[in-house]
C-alpha cells in the first residue's frame, strides 16, 4: 500500500473499532483512520476510468452503499483500508451531535463544516431548531419551546409562515397537555439528518443510496436507448447491458375484424386498453371488446349517421364515445348499451372533427365555417371561438391543462389557451395531413411531404424529432404514439403497410405487412404494448401482435367471424 511499511499481514494492519456504529446505517463514521492522511492525499488526486472518475468519491459512494446494505464492519474497514473517510471528522461530529440531540453543539459545528452559502447556513439552523423546538413540545417543556421560537427560530427571519404554524403549535400543545392528551409532532433524528442531507452540498454529506441511483440510472438509459424495450418485466442483470429482441414489438397479424363494410378511417383504443372503437365510409362506427385472451369481439355497431364517420373520441372515463360524421353531427354514445345519448348540430353547419375536454364534462368540435364550438353534454353550446381557427379537413385535441390544438390553416397549428385567450402557433413547411398528441403533451405531425414531425408543445415550442419511410400522396394517414411508455411511433402508409419508428432515436425497425388497401390509421392499445392495431381501404381491422408465440396461445389467424 502507497506511503504505509508494515511487515504484518493484510489482515492484522488495521484493527478498526465498530462501537460507534449502533444507530446502524445512518451513522456514517469510522472510530479511527490511523491511515488517513498521506493516503487520502494521493487517492483524491487519482482520476479512474475511461472518463475521468474521481477515485475518492467512487470510493465514498461505495462506502456509503455498503452502509445502507448494513454491512457496516465491511464499510468501516474500507474506510481506513482507503484513507478515503465517508465524511470529514467535523461532519462526522456534525452527524453524531445531530443524533444524539445535542442542538447548542450542532449548531456550532455547522459553523465549522466547511459550508460558504450563508443562505445554505441560516436554512440548516432553522432546520435543527425546529426540531429542538419540537422535541421540547414532546418533552411538555413549553416554556423552553417558546424560548427556542423568540430567541433562536425568530431571529433567523427564514420561513416567517412555518414560524406563525410553530408559534400555534404552542397554544395547541398548551390546550392538550391541560386536557392530558399527547400529540407528538417531532420527527425522527435520522429522518431530520436526511432533510439536512439535502440541504448541504453533497461532496460534504454523500447522498444516500447514491451508486444504487446512478445503477438504476444506468439501466434507465439502456431502456431508453434501447431499440426494441416494449415491456416493464423482465430480469435487469448488471453483468450485461440491457438489449431486447426484436421479437418484442407487435409484427404478426394475430386477428383479422372484418364487419366494416367499407373503407376504416379511423381507429382507437380506450384509456383502459379494454375497447377499440372503429369508423368507416360504411356510415358507421364499430365497438369492440377487448377479452381475457386478447381476442377482439364486436360489442356494438352504431349506426345513425347519414354520412361517412370520419373519426371517433373516447371519454376521459372510458364509458362513453363520440362519433364524428363526415361534414354532418356529431353523435354521443353510451358504451355500455350502445345507446345515442345525445346529437350536437348547428344549423346546417357540419362537423370535422370532435374531442372530449379533459374533465369529461364538455366536448369541443371543428366545424365547415371554420369555428370552433364548445358544448355541455346536453347539447347546449357554452362558448365559441370565432375567425378562422380550424379548416375543413382537420383534427382536433385538447391537451391535459385545457389547450385547444386544431389545424389553423393548411401548414399551421393552433394552440389556444381558451381561459386566457393567447394563441401559439405551430408553422411547418408542407401540408399538415393530421396529429395527435401524446401523454406527455408531445405533438405528432404527418405531413403531406412523407414526414412525421414531433414536437414538444410544452414550455417552449420545439422540434424535437423527424421521422420518414412511409408513403402519402393522397388520402389522410393517421399515426400514433405506442408501445411500453410511449417509446414507439407506429404511423399507416398508402402501401397498405404500417410503419414502426424508435421514438427517441427516429430508426424505422419494423414493417408490418398484411393489409390490400391503403392503412389509413393505427392504434397502440394503452395497456397492452405488444397489441397494435390497423384500419385499411381494405376494409379490415387487424390486430398485431408478437411474433413469437406463448404456452397456451392460438397460433393461427382469428377472424372476428370465427374462421381461421
Amino acid at each position: 500500500m502507497r506511503g504505509v511499511k508494515n511487515e504484518e499481514p493484510p489482515a492484522k494492519r488495521l484493527k478498526p473499532s465498530y462501537s460507534d456504529l449502533s444507530n446502524g446505517n445512518l451513522l456514517k463514521y469510522p472510530s479511527s483512520r490511523s491511515m488517513g492522511s498521506s493516503l487520502a492525499r494521493t487517492v483524491n488526486d487519482e482520476l479512474i476510468g475511461s472518463t475521468g472518475v474521481k477515485k475518492a468519491e467512487f470510493v465514498r459512494i461505495i462506502t456509503e452503499a455498503l452502509y445502507s446494505l448494513g454491512y457496516n464492519k465491511t464499510a468501516a474497514y474500507l474506510e481506513q483500508e482507503s484513507g478515503v473517510p465517508l465524511h470529514s471528522s467535523k461532519v462526522t461530529i456534525f452527524i453524531k451531535q445531530i443524533l444524539d440531540g445535542c442542538w447548542d453543539e450542532s449548531l456550532a459545528s455547522l459553523h465549522k463544516i466547511g459550508i460558504v452559502d450563508e443562505t445554505v447556513i441560516k436554512l440548516a439552523c432553522f432546520i435543527i431548531l425546529q426540531q429542538k423546538f419540537l422535541e421540547l413540545l414532546d418533552d411538555e417543556k413549553i416554556t423552553d419551546a417558546l424560548q427556542t421560537l423568540r430567541t433562536e427560530i425568530e431571529p433567523l427571519s427564514v420561513n416567517t409562515i412555518r414560524v406563525r404554524e410553530l408559534s400555534s403549535l404552542v397554544l395547541s400543545r398548551s390546550y392538550l397537555v391541560n386536557n392530558g392528551q399527547n400529540l407528538v409532532k417531532s420527527k425522527a433524528r435520522s429522518k431530520l439528518l436526511e432533510d439536512l442531507q439535502k440541504l448541504l452540498p453533497s461532496t460534504m454529506m454523500t447522498p444516500d443510496k447514491r451508486l444504487l441511483q446512478l445503477v438504476e440510472q444506468a439501466i434507465d438509459s439502456q431502456h431508453v436507448n434501447c431499440l426494441f424495450h416494449n415491456s416493464l418485466f423482465g430480469e435487469n442483470s448488471l453483468f450485461s447491458d440491457h438489449r431486447c429482441g426484436k421479437d418484442s414489438a407487435p409484427a404478426k397479424t394475430v386477428q383479422i375484424l372484418h364487419d366494416h363494410r367499407d373503407e376504416v378511417w379511423y381507429l382507437k383504443f380506450s384509456k383502459n386498453g379494454k375497447y377499440l372503437a372503429s369508423s368507416s365510409s360504411d356510415c358507421s362506427a364499430i365497438i369492440w371488446e377487448v377479452n381475457l385472451d386478447g381476442r377482439l369481439v364486436l360489442k356494438h355497431r352504431l349506426t345513425g349517421h347519414q354520412k361517412p364517420v370520419s373519426s371517433v373520441s373516447w371519454s376521459p372515463c372510458d364509458n362513453q364515445i363520440l362519433t364524428c360524421g363526415l361534414e354532418e353531427v356529431i353523435r354521443r354514445w353510451d358504451v355500455s348499451s350502445g345507446e345515442c345519448l345525445q346529437v350536437y348540430e348547428k344549423g346546417l353547419v357540419g362537423s370535422v372533427s370532435c374531442s372530449w375536454c379533459p374533465n369529461g364534462k364538455y366536448i369541443i368540435s371543428g366545424l365547415t365555417d371554420k369555428t370552433v364550438i364548445m358544448w355541455d353534454l346536453d347539447g347546449n353550446q357554452k362558448d365559441c371561438f370565432e375567425g378562422q381557427k380550424t379548416i375543413k379537413i382537420s383534427d382536433i385535441q385538447m391537451t391535459v391543462d385545457g389547450k385547444v390544438v386544431t389545424v389553423f390553416k393548411d401548414n399551421v397549428i393552433l394552440i389556444l389557451d381558451k381561459d386566457s385567450g393567447v394563441e401559439k402557433w405551430i408553422k411547418e413547411d408542407e401540408t399538415i395531413v393530421s396529429f395527435t398528441l401524446s401523454e406527455d403533451n408531445k405533438l405528432l405531425v404527418s405531413l403531406a411531404n412523407e414526414e412525421l414531425h414531433l414536437w414538444n408543445i410544452h414550455g417552449e415550442t420545439r422540434l424535437v424529432s423527424k421521422y420518414k419511410g412511409h408513403k402519402r400522396s393522397r388520402f389522410i394517414v393517421r399515426a400514433c404514439f405506442g408501445g411500453f411508455q410511449q417509446a414507439f411511433i407506429a404511423s399507416g402508409s398508402e402501401d397498405s403497410q404500417v410503419y414502426i419508428w424508435h421514438k427517441r432515436s427516429g430508426e424505422l425497425i419494423e414493417t408490418l405487412r398484411g393489409h390490400s388497401g391503403a392503412v389509413n390509421c393505427v392504434s397502440w392499445n394503452p395497456v397492452n404494448p405488444h397489441m397494435l392495431a390497423s384500419g385499411s381501404d381494405d376494409r379490415t381491422i387487424r390486430i398485431w401482435g408478437l411474433n413469437h408465440v406463448g404456452p397456451g396461445s392460438n397460433s393461427r389467424i382469428s377472424y372476428c367471424n370465427g374462421a381461421t
